[in-house]
């Protein structure tokens, strides 16, 4: 996401490079968290909100920060089953619900929710930190919450 910004900073005359350390700092956390909203939604997601069929991202076996936590926190039994599970095509709705309910219940859910948080508290700061015309801040900080605050 900075990487954008970068382009749009030199395309609009530069800046310097406090504004691109700026926007570095904004772009960076909110892209982190960006993607961490979306392993939620790949796990969590409402099909007619994200457009893909639920649990998807857990057929595909995708080690996202959201199964890495879970794993790091998983017991025994969960771990083997979460390992069984993940990244299994034909997981039906029944094994989908059972992957998100070890998810929710070693706490990988709401640490995750918790890294989006931070990061997303952190472009924002940086944000008004950057000391832009208003009109950019306000989109920008328009952008961090479209980008984050995504339902499942």
């Amino acid at each position: 996401m900075s990487g954008r910004l970068h382009l749009g900073a030199a395309l609009a005359g530069g800046g310097g490079p406090a504004l691109v350390e700026s926007y570095s700092a904004y772009g960076l956390p909110l892209g982190e968290a960006f993607q961490l909203r979306d392993d939620v939604l790949g796990v969590f997601g409402d099909p007619a909100v994200t457009g893909k069929p639920a649990g998807d991202d857990l057929r595909e076996g995708k080690r996202t920060v959201l199964v890495a936590l879970t794993m790091e926190r998983a017991s025994a039994a969960q771990a083997d089953t979460v390992r069984s599970r993940l990244g299994d095509a034909a997981l039906d709705d029944n094994g989908v619900a059972v992957l998100r309910d070890i998810i929710t219940e070693t706490g990988a859910l709401a640490e995750t929710e918790r890294m989006i948080a931070t990061r997303t508290a952190q472009a924002v700061r940086a944000l008004e930190a950057a000391h832009l015309p208003a009109e950019a801040a306000a989109a920008l900080l328009e952008l961090s919450a479209a980008a984050t605050a995504r339902t499942v």
